[in-house]
């Protein structure tokens, strides 16, 4: 019996870029492809539906780490082997969809992340969130001792393991970042990066723009990371 595979696509007010999105994962893959649309006020539903794929829509806006979890549900419900996190708004290229799958279809790893900044890479970020990735770089080093270098990375690919592990409520509603790599790797799963190419948001958009909002963000990743390392060390 063949694996299964699913690709989940969180998106809040996508209704510009999910279309090319939804098109692009289809040169590259045949998996399953739901939409998690996060209570947009665009159309961004409508254009998912009718590019033809699965949609589950919440009825307000929650956050991108319950959206997130909401595909991991699904998958977990519908006994998928394999799962594919990308971004809604274009920002990760879909060529890297077969190589994610292979290396965790190899069973060698449990989860591994997208990496903009492997190797030899271009790609640019404000100062402010440059400063964010770095020190989440350095903690997660020095927590678990991988060399991790895009810990805020949404494109990632997991086993059944790991998205079954995260439908618990220990996952964070709002930024699932270098607190979840920290946690899997407490909980003795294995984790590697792949270099992938990433583009800005077309429409200039960014989660992590402003002081205010960056400000929020780290602390809350600070207290989540924080509240990890107050739990038991487990080896599953």
């Amino acid at each position: 019996m063949s694996s299964k595979r699913c690709i989940i696509i969180p998106a809040f007010n996508e209704e510009k870029q999910i279309a090319s999105v939804i098109e692009g994962i289809r040169r590259y893959s045949s998996a399953d492809i739901v939409v998690i649309d996060d209570g947009s006020v665009d159309r961004t539903c409508e254009r998912a539906k009718s590019a033809g794929v699965f949609v589950i829509r919440h009825p307000f806006n929650m956050g991108a780490g319950v959206a997130i979890q909401t595909g991991f549900k699904y998958a977990s419900e519908n006994h998928y082997d394999f799962l594919l996190q990308i971004d809604g708004d274009g920002q990760h290229h879909p060529a890297h969809i077969p190589d994610l799958f292979s290396m965790i279809e190899n069973k060698k790893y449990d989860l591994v992340i997208g990496s903009r900044f492997l190797k030899n890479s271009k790609y640019k970020t404000g100062v402010l969130k440059s400063v964010g990735i770095r020190l989440f770089r350095k903690i997660v080093m020095i927590i678990t001792g991988e060399p991790i270098t895009d810990p805020t990375s949404g494109y990632r690919c997991m086993n059944q393991n790991v998205f079954q592990y995260f439908t618990t409520d220990s996952f964070p509603w709002d930024y699932p970042d270098a607190d979840i790599i920290i946690d899997l790797h407490r909980m003795g799963f294995k984790i590697a990066e792949l270099p992938v190419t990433m583009a800005h948001n077309p429409e200039g958009r960014s989660m992590h723009r402003g002081i205010f909002k960056i400000t929020y963000y780290l602390f809350n990743v600070f207290l989540s990371i924080f509240v990890v390392l107050l739990r038991k060390k487990s080896r599953l």
